[in-house]
Order: structure tokens, then C-alpha cells, then sequence
């Protein structure tokens, strides 16, 4: 089973890039972010063209998220992040699919830091990391994926010392970040590729895909039942190089069946 991650920054400017990438890639499940569509738009008649189910929560102009499956019905859990009943973002979906529980999120950016921003972005990871023990604690097979804007480490970025006061690294989002994996997650991509350099994302200027000048904010968490299926994880890189493409990259990982 192959399971991908995409933040595809705008669904509608970007559906022929999404459709090639479905087609090519062929993710069991496709967890996006960043529809920048309201829940009218979402082109669901070219996904289920595309031989996906889909479930999804738009926002005009920001945020949105969506869960597509071509293994069945995605059977939706929740498309609130609980914990604020204030909160209007568009920005996590949760879903049982073949009977694992996908979690797909779009964590705040934070900047500027330190302000309002930040301040939201820190109190949603903390939303997040609530509501992830209690998933944890379900002893259910659980993924959470999507952009976490965050990189954790310093491998996760090209010249981390320009990033020091950036809110996707400043050491207020990373301790977020490592609270959240204390609680037992595995963090796929580097389980499988600890030391290599992987990123995810590239900045529209200053040819930083050419240059390779990227950052790893789009990760996979998993649950121990979920861990121990894991057999492959990547990143399609290609993508990001195609035109009128995302400043994300697709990320996948692949499961080995039940035992």
C-alpha cells in the first residue's frame, strides 16, 4: 500500500500537475494541503475521473485539506483539529482508510515570528500533539501526515543558520515538533534514510530547485502497528521540476500488507 503526502498550493491553478502525479505515481491514498479552494470548488468530478474516492474540507483563498483513496472509501473521522471551537482554519482532515487512520494536516507557517502568528502556531501544535496522544493511545494503525512546516533537524535545511529566526526553525517549533515524537511516533522518512539529505520543499526564487537549496517540512508520523509495515519511503522530487508545479514536492511511503 503506498500512502503520499502533497501540498499542492492551490488545487484548481494545479490540477493538470495533480492529475500527471496520480498518474504516474499511483498513491493508494493521497493526503493534500493547501487547496486554496472553498468546499464548492474542489474538482471532484477530474479525481474520481482519476479513479479516487475523496473526502475534503475547503477554505477560499487559504488552507484546505483533502484525503483522496482508490482503496475504498475514505470514512471520515473528524475535519476539525479539537481544542478551539474558534478556530475557522481549514487545516486537518482525519479518516479511516482500509483500515488504517489517516491524519492529514497543514500546520501554520508562523511568520512573523514572534507575533500573533507564531503564537497560533504554537497553540495548534498543541492542539495537535493533544489530540495525537489520544489517537496514539487508541492502539488503532495511525498515520499523521501533511506539512508540518517545521524542520526538525539541522540535515531538514540548506544553510540553517539563515533560517535560525525563521518560525519553521526557531527552537520553539522544533521542541514542539520532538514533544510531539516523544509520545512514541516513528518518523518514516528518516527511520529509512537517517542521514541523507532530503527535502521537500523549494522556494520559487533565486533557482533554489536548481540549487537544491530545499527544507523538509512535509513528514509522515507513525504508530507503532503502522512502523512496523513500513518498507519504503521517498520523495518525488521529479515533481517539483515540472512546470507550474508546487514549492512542495509529493512524499510517499509504502506498506508491506497485514502479517
Amino acid at each position: 500500500m503506498k500512502i503520499a503526502t502533497y501540498n499542492v498550493n492551490g488545487i484548481s491553478s494545479r490540477l493538470p500537475v495533480l492529475l500527471k502525479w496520480l498518474d504516474e505515481s499511483k498513491p493508494d491514498v493521497a493526503c493534500l494541503q493547501e487547496l486554496k479552494a472553498p468546499q464548492e470548488k474542489f474538482p471532484l468530478q477530474a479525481i474520481e475521473d482519476a479513479g479516487y474516492n475523496a473526502i475534503w474540507h475547503g477554505q477560499k483563498s487559504w488552507n484546505g485539506v483533502a484525503i483522496l483513496s482508490r482503496v475504498g472509501e475514505p470514512e471520515e473521522r473528524r475535519r476539525v483539529l479539537p481544542g478551539d471551537d474558534e478556530d475557522l482554519h481549514s487545516r486537518y482532515i482525519e479518516a479511516m482508510v482500509n483500515g488504517i487512520v489517516i491524519g492529514c494536516l497543514y500546520l501554520p507557517n508562523g511568520n512573523p515570528a514572534p507575533g500573533p502568528k507564531f503564537d497560533y502556531k504554537l497553540k495548534w501544535f498543541e492542539r495537535l500533539t493533544a489530540h495525537a496522544k489520544e489517537l496514539y493511545a487508541s492502539d488503532l494503525p495511525v498515520i499523521l501526515t501533511g506539512d508540518y512546516n517545521v524542520m526538525p533537524t539541522e540535515l531538514d535545511v540548506y544553510k540553517p543558520e539563515r533560517w535560525v529566526n525563521d518560525a519553521l526553525f526557531r527552537p520553539e517549533t522544533r521542541e514542539a515538533f520532538h514533544n510531539l515524537m516523544k509520545q512514541g511516533w516513528t518518523d518514516a522518512v528518516r527511520k529509512l534514510h537517517p542521514n541523507e539529505v532530503i527535502y521537500t520543499f523549494w522556494d520559487y526564487f533565486r533557482n533554489a530547485f536548481g540549487s537544491n537549496a530545499g527544507l523538509r517540512i512535509d513528514h509522515f508520523l507513525l504508530s507503532p502497528k503502522i512502523d512496523k509495515r513500513l518498507i519504503a519511503a521517498g520523495v518525488d522530487s521529479f515533481v517539483r521540476g515540472w512546470e507550474k508545479s508546487s514549492d512542495h514536492a509529493p512524499v510517499w511511503i509504502k506498506l508491506k500488507d497485514h502479517n
